[in-house]
């Protein structure tokens, strides 16, 4: 495949070996003392070394940053803006998988705000609160092919005080440079291959059922989940296929380009999911997405035959497109009932149901929903029952 640079919805270098470019956007950027945020596992992998070297050899001195988790806090974002005020730093490389870009997004953002980062949540006009020229500059590299956070203008953050994950918004917190570069994804394991797959095709498939109109982010999200599904099987079997790892890097990207339109209950079922129990966000969505196409059925119907077109599929039904996603769940090794990875005695179901209603996902839903309706949809997935 070859390397090509586009400019939608942000300059975008595309291509094997990209992330060698790394000093040369710093200084598109004018960053010459980045703050680098990556998880505690690549912090001190090879890759990482390497491309530390090149950046030092090039003058543009990086410190890392890598205290987050897999779900991240409020207070992992507070310890890097922390960071990165102390050490003068003048702007992010966020290095990693969805809750590295995230939390580096959202240290560029709260560096130069003075309100608390839970003033900014995604709810009406909120990001206008922000002082937007006081954002640092972005450079976005995912090493995985799921949450598409690269292309994104939001993060999603967990308030410890109350177990709830936000979703944080401003529209400059779209990184100014993105390297997808597939070379960086080729030793991602299998079951983090499928996770991060099914994240994509999550963001795609809602975005493309989402309520409102956008053709723009509908014709995206179709070509999205044409690429996961002729792609995503190949990578996960053949984690070295390097054209499978650099269509799914771009279909990440498409997903999170296509759900400014809106996301729908796979993300608000599993936002409290991933707060409270700390399961793999792309592994929860994967979980939900049977019970909850099923339960939006007559609302989607017709969105659904229109894809099952785009698909090529042989027969264009619901229940064609149905028994696609359960047989990738079972091709990919997902498990089918949430109390697969969830002791059922766990779960406060009222408490769920609360938070999911709650979640600003909730709005997009093709189908309006109610309290009960979050409740039921929990108790399908428990015992793996599709409506």
């Amino acid at each position: 495949m070859h390397n090509v640079n586009w400019n939608y919805p942000t300059t975008i270098w595309f291509g094997s070996g990209r992330v060698k470019e790394l000093s040369e956007a710093c200084k598109k950027l004018k960053i010459i003392k980045p703050l680098l945020v990556t998880d505690p596992d690549l912090s001190k992998s090879d890759m990482l070394k390497s491309i530390l070297k090149n950046n030092n050899s090039d003058s543009i001195h990086t410190n890392i940053f890598s205290n987050l988790k897999g779900n991240p806090l409020g207070s992992n974002v507070d310890e890097g803006v922390s960071m990165f005020k102390q050490n003068n730093h003048d702007g992010i490389i966020a290095f990693g998988g969805g809750s590295s870009l995230d939390v580096g997004k959202a240290i560029a953002f709260m560096s130069g705000q003075t309100r608390s980062i839970w003033d900014f949540e995604d709810i009406g006009d909120f990001w206008t609160r922000a002082n937007a020229n006081a954002i640092a500059p972005i450079i976005a590299i995912p090493t995985t092919a799921g949450t598409g956070s690269e292309t994104g203008r939001a993060v999603a953050i967990t308030n410890e005080n109350t177990n709830e994950k936000k979703i944080i918004f401003h529209p400059k917190m779209m990184p100014s440079i993105v390297i997808l570069d597939p070379d960086l994804t080729i030793n991602l394991p299998p079951a983090l291959t499928a996770s991060t797959g099914m994240d994509a095709l999550a963001h795609n498939l809602e975005a493309f059922c989402a309520k409102g109109f956008h053709p723009m982010a509908d014709g995206i999200a179709l070509e999205g989940i044409y690429l996961i599904k002729k792609w995503l099987p190949v990578a996960f079997k053949d984690g070295k296929n390097l054209e499978a790892r650099s269509y799914m890097l771009v279909a990440a990207s498409m997903g999170s380009t296509a759900f400014q339109k809106g996301l729908g209950a796979i993300h608000s079922l599993s936002h409290p999911v991933n707060s409270i129990f700390n399961i793999h966000h792309g592994l929860s969505n994967a979980i939900f997405m049977p019970y909850v196409l099923s339960f939006n059925k007559k609302e989607i119907e017709h969105k659904i035959i229109q894809l099952c077109n785009y698909l090529q599929f042989k027969n264009k039904s619901f229940e064609v497109f149905m028994d696609w996603i359960l047989d990738l769940r079972k091709e990919l090794n997902i498990p089918h009932k949430l109390s697969e990875v969830i002791d059922a005695k766990k779960i406060d179901l009222e408490k769920l149901s609360s938070l999911a209603l709650k979640d600003p996902s909730t709005s997009g839903n093709p189908k309006k929903l109610s309290l009960n309706d979050m409740k039921t949809m929990y108790e399908y997935s428990l015992k793996g029952q599709i409506f």
